[in-house]
């Protein structure tokens, strides 16, 4: 089976080290994947817990443009196109982003 999470940032207030703290931003539709299974499912909630803890997103100065962007944890974006587009086949994505949360 397939899951899917979607992270909606309505609106982000940045924090200290962001390139303007306090400042609100517009946020966006960010969709990450994983496969549904037991490994799949202890992903999703360390990767909750970083969200709670505000480390899933990053404040990116673009083109004089201040956006949300995803931070350094790695999430898969895509279903396919595998390990160089963010995508599977990637047999060891799932090991990798646990030892980084």
């Amino acid at each position: 089976g397939t899951a899917l999470r979607l992270f909606k940032v309505l609106l982000l207030c940045s924090k200290v080290g962001d390139p303007c703290p306090g400042q609100p931003y517009k946020g966006g539709n960010f969709y990450a994947f994983l496969p549904d299974n037991r490994e799949g499912q202890k992903t999703a909630m360390l990767l909750k817990k970083a969200f709670e803890r505000g480390l899933t997103f990053q404040i990116k100065s673009c083109n004089g443009e201040k956006r949300v962007t995803w931070g350094l944890i790695p999430h898969k974006t895509s279903w396919d196109g595998g390990k160089a587009r963010n995508g599977y086949p990637d047999a060891q994505y799932l090991r990798e982003v646990c030892t980084v949360l």
